[in-house]
């Protein structure tokens, strides 16, 4: 039987995220998201629906997440959701929660104005890296290195170099 675990959630930041380091020195950090959902019901009247989402960001995506993100900032993420469980010390009762583990992420505002928007990545600048992906998706391998005897010819004062003919 085939799996499959994926999450994409644009929302608001609920809270400053937290960040905290391993004994390793691995950065985590933990934040919120609202996820707000409008509709209309049978009588035409508007209804509202806001879920609340628990984030865990590892590494350097942690850091940079803690570093540009404050409350009210929109943010795009892709994850996979994980079961937490635990036992109640008050009642003796197993509890649990989903949550969300991130795997990228991306600004959805220009980090200048609104809520929770001061200061994004690239400073005051009209674009560029205030909006980008702050880790490229894992299941896109990078591209391979071209090999030395395959680089474009440099520019030299003889003739150019004699061309294969390459039918594409």
């Amino acid at each position: 039987m085939a799996n499959f675990n994926k999450v994409i959630l644009a929302g608001n930041l609920t809270r400053d995220p937290e960040l905290r380091y391993t004994p390793k020195g691995t950065a985590i950090a933990k934040f919120g998201m609202a996820i707000n959902r409008t509709w209309k019901n049978e009588a035409g009247e508007t209804k509202e629906e806001v879920t609340f989402v628990d984030i865990d960001a590892f590494a350097r995506s942690a850091e940079v997440i803690a570093q540009y993100c404050k409350k009210g900032r929109a943010i795009l993420v892709e994850g996979r959701l994980r079961l937490e469980t635990w036992d109640d010390k008050q009642t003796n009762q197993k509890r649990s929660k989903l949550g969300v583990v991130l795997d990228s992420f991306q600004f959805l505002d220009s980090g200048k104005g609104g809520p929770g928007g001061a200061g994004g990545p690239g400073g005051g600048g009209g674009g560029g890296e205030s909006q980008g992906v702050a880790e490229p998706p894992r299941s896109r391998p990078a591209a391979p290195a071209r090999p030395a005897a395959q680089a474009a010819p440099e520019p030299s004062d003889g003739p150019p170099p004699e061309e294969d003919d390459v039918p594409f």
